[in-house]
């Protein structure tokens, strides 16, 4: 009992592995099929997904178009090159993050123009050290 060895014949594990590779071989036949049948859920329920809808006033804020404002503003007024800069860059990420199509673009379009303005009296204004008597 205890020097029992379980011995398969050669012929048998052949013929094993041989049927294991034939049932692999259906399978990976019917694998497309089998799962189409599986599938519990029933695509006449199926609907699309609508976002819901959310009124302008209930938007998060843009805090990059607020920036843009605040920094373009800054840049003309105290003749801040790198604001002007800061605020192009706030105007683009506001206009890829646009929600609210007619009240977003007026605050990015002031945002830009403020900035605009600030980089051409910077750059093509009058030079501050012109002004400065001596």
């Amino acid at each position: 009992m205890g020097g029992e060895v379980d011995f398969i014949p050669l012929q048998v594990a052949g013929e094993r592995q041989r049927r294991r590779e034939e049932e692999e071989e259906e399978d990976e036949g019917d694998e497309g099929d089998e799962r189409i049948g599986d599938d519990p859920r029933k695509p006449s329920t199926a609907r699309p997904y609508v976002p819901p809808t959310i009124s302008p006033q209930d938007l998060p804020i843009d805090y990059a178009g607020f920036l843009a404002v605040v920094l373009g503003v800054t840049g003309v007024m105290f003749r801040y090159k790198l604001c002007s800069w800061l605020a192009i860059i706030f105007c683009a990420q506001s206009f890829a993050n646009m929600k609210n199509i007619e009240n977003d673009l007026k605050q990015v379009s002031m945002a830009f123009m403020f900035a605009v303005m600030g980089l051409v009296t910077n750059y093509f204004g009058p030079n501050r050290a012109a002004n400065v008597k001596r």
